[in-house]
């Protein structure tokens, strides 16, 4: 079956030049012109990713995101028309996968669809594949076949790049990756964010896994180097 993308934004001629791409690229497309109407639609036609405007009526894609994040797993690319930092880091605080700047171009956006719901689909195939193995930390038990991290007996509400980090470092404990090398194996090739992004996310899940963000005991800061996982 054909992977279905919601496209959420009240500019109808964006709207359409990405509905198009879409299409011909053979993806489903599901269209929503403003915030509520994305939210209900992201709950009642489970897309395989969603597409999300930032300033829109009614509910703007902050809000959206929110909403979305508190019941699905979805993928979620920002559309956002402003550049500043503060609004990037918002949209991936809030549990957004991704972001794009307005104006784009339509091929990295198509290479942004493509890269996330590749790692989408690599998290479904995970639960089919015979496990290598949990990974038991003390408190802190990562299971890959599940795509589930425990923290003393309870589940931890991870975003998919978030659990896509910690697995990729806790994989390799000790070893120290600079944020470049994260950005290439955790958010693929084809990501053209930059490393705030990283950083962003190695906070969120700092604030999720450890006792205290501020001094961290599993994910650690080589400082001038990058970042690397410990018990």
């Amino acid at each position: 079956m054909d992977k279905k993308v919601l496209i959420v934004d009240d500019e109808k001629n964006i709207v359409e030049i990405i509905a198009f791409n879409l299409k011909k690229e053979g993806y489903q497309v599901l269209k929503a012109a403003d915030g509520e109407e994305g939210v209900k639609k992201a709950m009642e036609e489970d897309p395989d990713l969603i597409l999300l405007d930032i300033m829109m009526p009614k509910m703007d894609g902050y809000e959206a995101c929110k909403k979305i994040r508190e019941k699905k797993q979805t993928p979620i690319i920002m559309l956002t028309a402003r550049a500043e930092e503060v609004d990037k880091v918002l949209g991936l605080e809030l549990g957004a996968d991704d972001y794009v700047t307005k104006p784009f171009g339509v091929r990295e956006l198509m290479a942004r669809v493509k890269a996330n719901l590749r790692k989408s689909a690599f998290r479904e195939e995970a639960a089919e594949e015979q496990s290598a193995g949990d990974g038991n930390f003390g408190r802190l038990d990562i299971n890959p076949e599940r795509y589930e991290v425990r923290k003393e007996g309870k589940v931890i509400d991870l975003t998919l790049r978030e659990f896509e980090l910690l697995k990729f470092l806790s994989a390799q404990k000790g070893q120290v990756f600079s944020r470049e090398i994260l950005l290439e194996k955790v958010w693929g090739y084809e990501y053209f964010g930059d490393v705030r992004t990283v950083d962003v996310t190695i906070r969120r899940l700092r604030e999720k896994i450890e006792d205290d963000p501020g001094k961290p005991v599993h994910i650690l800061t080589k400082r001038g180097v990058g970042y690397y996982f410990d018990c």
